[in-house]
């Protein structure tokens, strides 16, 4: 089954990823089951959510339902059995060479692969994502040439490449699709109305190569569930707190000039947000963060899925609106990028940054991209 319009993804709930209240496992179990009962029939989970935990509720909360009418998604590539965890950047990938050399790529994936399966109590994924690569991953031969042999031997019917967690990647994202495209079904992208840069430039490239991509991030940080306003005080901890300051109050404002042309059309602001995603080309799912907040006012996390789950089939929004809301949302240059990039220029390669190639540049004027990155 290929990923559906709506995917629920196991970082939600705040139990692994710190965005809001933590539910605990019986409630953090029930809001999958919930999603499925409700109608959002697509599940992404990662193996290094909860060092393999989160694998395991969600088989159990799949546990007994048709596996033909759901799809799964994995994503795998941190190394968390032979690797230290490194504070908040977390576990080293798979591809570090004091891990292993390339020869030893297929020996982790499949492994790891099978060992996720296994805690969801399914025999392969619908697709098969390659998590957070550092520059290895999107260049290297060796591992494409791995996650093709996990598809060829029954573990997934297809792959995919989810980037993150930070924004940026965008060249290092053309140049996968152009080396490797066709081996790859689905890419993850940071993208919404809030949002759109530089998640933009990226599809293009992917309707070219023929990748469809699913969106996250796609309630920009909780926002467009609309109850984190002016003033809202963010626990220790909560992952949003690397944003810089300002951040709700700015994009409050935004909101509030986009906020006319959801109510034309009965839409709540996320789906509004979801709509305005599933309007870009190559965007065929979304994947929104459900967040049970804190504080009076919040909204339940339930609520929040429903209005996920009651998304309007058919897309609503004119292409006016799409690029009107385009416009109010602009955030070209906003932030600085991870991946490949001019200012990491004479530092060693680290695991989300390294500097820039000239051959990417030279792939970023084939593409209009220009060469400030």
């Amino acid at each position: 089954m290929n990923l559906t319009r709506t995917a629920y993804g196991t970082w939600s709930g705040g139990k692994y990823m710190h965005f809001g209240e933590a539910l605990d496992d019986e409630r953090y179990m029930g809001m999958m089951r919930q999603a499925y009962d409700k109608g959002v029939r697509t599940f992404i989970t990662a193996d290094v959510y909860g060092v393999g935990r989160a694998d395991e509720i969600l088989g159990q909360a799949l546990k007994g339902i048709d596996r033909d009418s759901y799809s799964l998604v994995g994503i795998v590539g941190h190394d968390f059995y032979g690797g230290m965890r490194s504070g908040a950047k977390g576990y080293a990938r798979f591809t570090e060479p004091s891990l292993r050399g390339p020869e030893g790529y297929l020996d982790y994936l499949q492994m790891a692969t099978e060992k996720s399966l296994a805690r969801c109590g399914v025999s392969k994924f619908d697709c098969l994502m390659l998590h957070n690569p550092d520059s290895v991953g999107y260049t290297s031969q060796v591992v494409w040439d791995a996650m093709a042999k996990l598809k060829e031997s029954g573990l997934a019917e297809r792959l995919g490449i989810a980037p993150g967690p930070a924004n940026g990647f965008t060249l290092d994202m053309i140049e996968c699709f152009e080396k490797f495209g066709p081996l790859i079904d689905w890419a993850m992208i940071i993208l919404n109305p809030l949002e759109p840069w530089p998640g933009q430039h990226v599809l293009p490239a992917a309707q070219k190569h023929g990748v469809d991509i699913v969106a996250r991030v796609v309630d920009y940080g909780g926002l467009f569930h609309d109850d984190v306003k002016p003033g809202h005080k963010f626990r220790d901890g909560d992952h949003r707190s690397f944003r810089p300051a300002g951040w709700v109050e700015h994009g409050n404002e935004k909101m509030e000039k986009i906020r006319p042309i959801a109510e034309k059309y009965g839409l709540t602001m996320l789906q509004l947000a979801c709509q305005w995603n599933l309007a870009q080309a190559p965007v065929k799912s979304v994947v929104p963060t459900l967040i049970q907040e804190a504080g009076e006012g919040a909204k339940t996390i339930d609520s929040k899925l429903d209005e996920l789950a009651a998304l309007p089939e058919a897309n609503l929004l004119t292409p006016e609106d799409v690029e009107q809301i385009r416009q109010f949302g602009d955030n070209t240059g906003c932030m600085a990028l991870k991946g490949a990039s001019q200012r990491h220029a004479g530092q060693d390669a680290k695991a989300d940054e390294w500097p820039m190639r000239e051959d990417l540049l030279t792939l970023a004027t084939r593409w209009s991209l220009g060469t400030s990155w």
